[in-house]
């Protein structure tokens, strides 16, 4: 990994062109981390997909990373992947392959989920619900190119900051962000959703008081709030989230009509405003942090 050059505001991380990103606290370290693992637009040029560019982003968090970069000024650490999800997804196990994608048998260990066999997998094979995005099978040494390039670097990379955070402070908290369309479908429905949804795993991957925190500041910035519906938090805060080690990881699932025309994956005019608000619960996080330690 190389390390990331100086910037006008000197923090410390570390990039790998296309695949990471990671800048560190100004000032006293917080052991916090905050990550984005799906805001990636860097389109790798071997991707080998069959449909526009355009459509693929619809998979993209478009602009959560910009939303959290305030992190390093409150003392917390800001990892963002620069891959697309829609190449490979480092929130899903490397075991989580979906198998009617391959032009041939699958050496590896597999882990059966709802998720790949909706296409949504490690490596997605559907894109707006019904639309494939290859017009070919993939090949065994394609897929492990991207885990070994992509997915396992993010993840290591997110463990090691954590690790570190952990060993410096004997705690550690890692908040994983997340954007989501304004509405879901059920039974063929529109359904509303809230304007954050806090994932805790049925409040398994953090301590209850951690949640509720965020949940109160997010509400008292005039926010809807929903827990644990309909996203629970996948397969970072489930590594990573063991409170009874002191480590705590909670999934921030954003409302995109908050900030962005859904559709055309546009900044809407207020976006800074919203933006402000952002840092203000990062802030108010990252007082919490500093609180406990």
């Amino acid at each position: 990994m190389l390390p990331l050059a100086d910037t006008d505001r000197a923090t410390l991380g570390r990039h790998v062109p296309g695949v990471l990103l990671s800048r560190g606290p100004l000032g006293l370290a917080l052991p916090l981390v905050f990550d984005s693992p799906h805001s990636g637009r860097d389109y790798p040029k071997d991707f080998g997909h069959a449909v526009p560019v355009e459509l693929l982003r619809r998979a993209e968090d478009a602009f959560v990373d910009e939303l959290i970069e305030s992190g390093p000024s409150h003392g917390a650490t800001v990892l963002t992947a620069l891959f697309p999800r829609a190449y490979i997804d480092p929130n899903r196990h490397e075991h989580e392959i979906d198998l009617t994608m391959l032009g041939e048998p699958w050496p590896h260990p597999i882990i059966a989920s709802e998720k790949s066999e909706m296409g949504l997998g490690l490596v997605r094979r559907m894109i707006k619900g019904n639309v494939d995005i290859y017009d070919r099978p993939l090949m065994v040494a394609e897929i492990l190119a991207r885990i070994e390039g992509f997915h396992r670097p993010y993840v290591l990379e997110l463990a090691r900051l954590l690790d570190s955070a952990h060993e410096a402070h004997g705690a550690a908290w890692h908040v994983n962000c997340h954007s989501m369309r304004s509405a879901g479908r059920k039974r063929g429905k529109s359904i509303p959703r809230a304007d954050i949804v806090l994932g805790d795993r049925d409040g398994t991957s953090c301590d209850a008081d951690f949640t509720a925190f965020v949940a109160e500041v997010a509400c008292d910035l005039g926010y809807r709030v929903a827990l644990n519906d309909p996203f629970k938090g996948a397969e970072l805060v489930a590594r990573f989230g063991r409170p009874h080690e002191e480590r705590h990881s909670l999934q921030i699932e954003i409302n995109r009509a908050l900030y962005m025309d859904e559709d055309r994956i546009e900044k809407r005019a207020d976006f800074a405003a919203f933006k402000q608000d952002m840092d203000r619960l990062i802030g108010a996080i990252a007082d919490y942090v500093r609180d406990r330690e």
